[in-house]
C-alpha cells in the first residue's frame, strides 16, 4: 500500500473503533485510538500473515501485550479479513468470540491471548527464542503500552530477549503519554524510555508514531538489525482523531454516548473525506 492508502485504511480502522466501543458501551478507545498507524502498517504492509491461512506455520507472529486495546487489534484483523467487520459491532457482548481481551482460541489470526499487563511480551520473546530454536525466518512483534513498561515483567523478558540476540523481535512501545490514572510521568514516570531500552541492548528507534513514512522506516531499519531486537518508540496522541478525546486520559476506557459517537464518526468522517480528495 502507498502512504495515502495506508492513511486512509487507519481512518476506517479509527471508524471501527469508535462504533464497537459505542456499541459495546464499554471498552478503551484512547489507546486504540493511538495505535492506529501501528495497527495499520503491521497489518497492511509489514506482516506476513494470511487471513486464509490463520495458523501457517511461517507467519509472522503479533502479540499486543497491551491487551485492552483490543478494539484496535480486533478492527485490524477484520478490515485485513480475518473475520467479518461487521463482528466488530458485537464486542463485548455475551456470546460474543470478540471479548474485552483479545483470546487466541477463538479469534482468527490471534496468536496469544492477553490482557494482564506485562505478559504479552514475555510471550512475545518465547516465540522469538522458538524461532531461533527452529531456524525459522519468521519475525515477532509486540505492542506495548507506555503505562505498561511500568511492569517489571517488562524488563525481566527485554532481559532475556537482548541476552537470547532475538534480531527476530520488534517491541512497539505506544507511547501516548496517557494511562488511566494520568499522565504517565505524574502517575510513575518510565522515562527516559529510549535509554533503558538502550541500557538493556536493545536497538532503539524514536518516531512519530503516526507519520506512516517515518513508521515504514523504521520497520525497514528493524529488519536490517543483526544481534539484537529491536524497540521502536512511537510518540502518539491518545484518542487520536477523534476531537473531544485527543490527549484526554478519562478516555481510556470509557465509551461513548450516542451524542458522543456522532460526533466522533463526524471527525473520522471529515478525516475520511481530505484524505480522498487527495
Amino acid at each position: 500500500m502507498n502512504t495515502l492508502e495506508l492513511k486512509k485504511q487507519a481512518n476506517e480502522i479509527r471508524k471501527s473503533i469508535v462504533s464497537s466501543v459505542h456499541s459495546a458501551k464499554a471498552g478503551h478507545p484512547g489507546g486504540s485510538l493511538s495505535a492506529a498507524e501501528i495497527f495499520t502498517y503491521l497489518y497492511f504492509e509489514e506482516m506476513n500473515v494470511d487471513p486464509k491461512d490463520p495458523k501457517k506455520p511461517g507467519r509472522d507472529r503479533f502479540v499486543l501485550s497491551k491487551g485492552h486495546t483490543a478494539p484496535g487489534y480486533y478492527a485490524a484483523l477484520a478490515h485485513k479479513g480475518f473475520f467479518p467487520v461487521e463482528d466488530l459491532l458485537t464486542l463485548r457482548h455475551l456470546g460474543s468470540y470478540l471479548q474485552g481481551h483479545p483470546c487466541m482460541q477463538h479469534i482468527p489470526g490471534v496468536d496469544m491471548s492477553s490482557g494482564s499487563l506485562g505478559q504479552g511480551i514475555s510471550a512475545a520473546v518465547g516465540m522469538a527464542i522458538a524461532g531461533k530454536l527452529d531456524n525459522a525466518d519468521y519475525r515477532v512483534y509486540t505492542l506495548l503500552g507506555d503505562g505498561e513498561i511500568q511492569e517489571g515483567q517488562v524488563w525481566e523478558a527485554s532481559m532475556l530477549a537482548a541476552h537470547r540476540k532475538l534480531d527476530n523481535l520488534v517491541v512497539i512501545v505506544d507511547n501516548n503519554g496517557l494511562q488511566i490514572d494520568g499522565n504517565i510521568a505524574d502517575v510513575n514516570s518510565p522515562y527516559p524510555i529510549d535509554k533503558k531500552f538502550e541500557a538493556f541492548n536493545f536497538h532503539v528507534i524514536n518516531i512519530d508514531g503516526h507519520d506512516f513514512e517515518a513508521i515504514r522506516a523504521a520497520f525497514a531499519e528493524a529488519k536490517t538489525v543483526k544481534g539484537q531486537p529491536t524497540a521502536i518508540i512511537a510518540k502518539t496522541v491518545k484518542g487520536k482523531g477523534v476531537s473531544f478525546m485527543e490527549n484526554q486520559a478519562s478516555w481510556h476506557g470509557t465509551a461513548p454516548n450516542d451524542e458522543q459517537y456522532a460526533i466522533a464518526m463526524a471527525d473520522l468522517e471529515k478525516v475520511g473525506e481530505a484524505l480522498c480528495q487527495k
